[in-house]
């Protein structure tokens, strides 16, 4: 998006009052937010949503068992194909070593196996969403 768009945009909000804007086209996400007292608005730009970093490798204190933590920053999948059955579901015994998902990263597909041998008690991301590195993937109970 060009910023003499954004700009005008901007004057447009300013006339009307209008406190934040989003808009979101193919490739692009812009937030014009005006903070409270501000004579400038605030700008932000992003393609994929950012995970707070306190979020980022967090678990709940009530979580018992192992977290797969996403090792890049990247797309997660849950199957290796939009019609294959997805890796595995909450419940299913895994393996070490065994495949739970794919995250794209740079339009390379990597595998992300099991580091730990259990059951699958919670998936932490819906499917094709972006993840950040060191975000929750899956919580494995030993077995």
């Amino acid at each position: 998006m060009e910023l003499d768009r954004i700009e005008a945009l901007v004057t447009l909000m300013k006339e009307h009052g209008v406190a934040e804007l989003e808009l979101e086209d193919a490739d692009t996400r812009v937030v014009v937010r005006f903070a409270t007292g501000a004579v400038a608005p605030v700008v932000t730009a992003a393609a994929p949503a950012v995970v707070a970093p306190a979020a980022v490798g967090a678990a709940p204190p009530d979580v018992k068992g192992h977290t797969l933590e996403s090792p890049m920053v990247g797309t997660f999948y849950r199957a290796p194909k939009p019609t294959s059955p997805p890796f595995c579901e909450v419940g299913d015994k895994v393996s070490k070593g065994q495949t739970l998902c794919i995250v794209e990263a740079m339009k390379l597909m990597n595998e992300i196996e099991a580091d730990a041998s259990g059951i699958v008690t919670e998936i932490c991301v819906e499917n094709a969403q972006p993840v950040q590195f060191g975000q929750p993937l899956f919580r494995i109970e030993p077995a």
